[in-house]
């Protein structure tokens, strides 16, 4: 099993960053593709990003590409997303995943096997 625990969300103003971290526990994470998803309220969760298991494949949802980057620290079993010029509609709850697939970046909710709790994000004008 592997537990996630997502960090780093809160509250900043239209125009600033953020950046989140998910922390793995239980077994390593350095063979499977990582995803951040987002869902805000009232909405489907949707993706935002994922990268492959050495950082070689990464994949963003257009809505994001250009000012979110994923990351990730396989030493530290965590992986990142650094989340720059931030508008209203990126407010959402973000939520980490685990794909045991581990080459692929999927951006379909149904092949994430394991996922955090989630931590909120809201951008404010």
């Amino acid at each position: 099993q592997v537990q996630l625990v997502e960090s780093g969300g809160g509250l900043v103003q239209a125009g600033g960053s953020l950046r989140l971290s998910c922390a793995a526990s239980g077994r390593t994470i350095s063979s499977y593709t990582m995803g951040w998803f987002r869902q805000a309220q009232g909405k489907e969760r949707e993706f935002v990003a994922a990268i492959s298991w050495s950082g070689s494949n990464t994949n963003y949802a257009d809505s994001v590409k250009g000012r979110f980057t994923i990351s990730r620290d396989n030493a530290k079993n965590t992986v990142f997303l650094q989340m720059n010029s931030l508008k209203l509609e990126d407010t959402a709850v973000y939520y980490c995943a685990a794909d045991p697939s581990g080459s692929y970046v999927f951006a379909r909710t149904y092949y994430y096997d394991y996922w955090g709790q989630g931590t909120q994000v809201t951008v404010s004008s």
